[in-house]
């Protein structure tokens, strides 16, 4: 891999991570166009903890807050609470059905292109049918609805969907404000996110390799700065005009991918 690429692969990781875009579809496609390998998978979990480090960065004044206080304030254990029976469902899914994603449906474009057009249409339809919000505020999400944001996260693990996309389209449902579904799919990616660079490190521990160091730093550094860049506007952003441009944005890319694979492109 040239240095070229892993900026752009970077970029690409940071700027779709925390859009309701799927980032893995973003980059396994990617990665094909500019004939990129990635032996064991190593490349691509070093750049995601970048991704990871930089919304953890943004929120770190409230990280801080929640672990200082989880002795002392009970708003801070029902805070981290909240986001450990989110994060259940698919910590669970993943255990069980993680070597069957990994092995059949990451390894077909066609699934990627389907995932891409089913969930912007059902973006579509949850923003059109969308009753009156009553969460305004993601901290103050009730335990209760939080699980069922978890449980929508789990549809993640097929690639395309998106697990933002997943978990923002949970929290319309759940009946959170725009603007406080997309933050606590922030939130909520991070104890996900960070576990699943844990599990996907240990699994590529025989991969990593010295040689590679300088194209890892140069992916995950892009990763880190592109994702820095992206989360606040996309908060203002949807809190003013709504989730229905990346919902067409999925139907379009889904059937160019559908379009590339009918005619050998991928």
């Amino acid at each position: 891999m040239t240095y070229l690429q892993a900026a752009i692969l970077g970029i690409v990781q940071g700027l779709t991570e925390f859009l309701p875009i799927s980032s893995t579809a973003h980059l396994l496609i990617g990665g094909q166009l500019l004939g990129h390998t990635d032996p064991g998978g190593v490349f691509t979990v070093m750049i995601q903890l970048g991704a990871i480090l930089a919304v953890m960065w943004l929120y770190r004044e409230r990280i801080i807050s929640v672990v200082l206080g989880l002795l002392s304030r009970p708003e801070a254990r029902r805070f981290a609470f909240m986001l450990f029976v989110a994060f259940l469902p698919a910590a669970l899914a993943g255990v069980l059905l993680g070597d069957f994603v990994a092995s059949v449906l990451y390894e077909s474009p066609v699934v990627f292109g389907w995932a891409f057009i089913i969930g912007g249409i059902v973006m579509l339809i949850v923003e059109r049918l969308s009753r009156t919000a009553v969460v305004h505020n993601a901290d103050q999400t009730p335990v209760a609805r939080a699980v069922g944001i978890g449980v929508f996260q789990t549809l993640a693990l097929v690639p395309g969907v998106s697990r933002s996309g997943a978990t923002i389209v949970g929290g319309l449902l759940m009946r959170l404000d725009r603007a406080a579904a997309a933050e606590f799919s922030f939130f909520l990616a991070m104890p996900t996110m960070v576990a699943a660079f844990v599990y996907k490190l240990w699994e590529v521990r025989d991969h990593l390799a010295p040689e590679r160091a300088g194209e890892i730093a140069v992916g995950f550094v892009m990763a880190f700065l592109a994702a820095l860049v992206v989360v606040r506007p996309f908060l203002r952003f949807v809190a003013r005009s709504g989730f229905f441009p990346f919902a067409w944005y999925r139907i379009v890319v889904g059937l160019l991918i559908l379009l590339a694979v009918g005619s050998g492109w991928l």
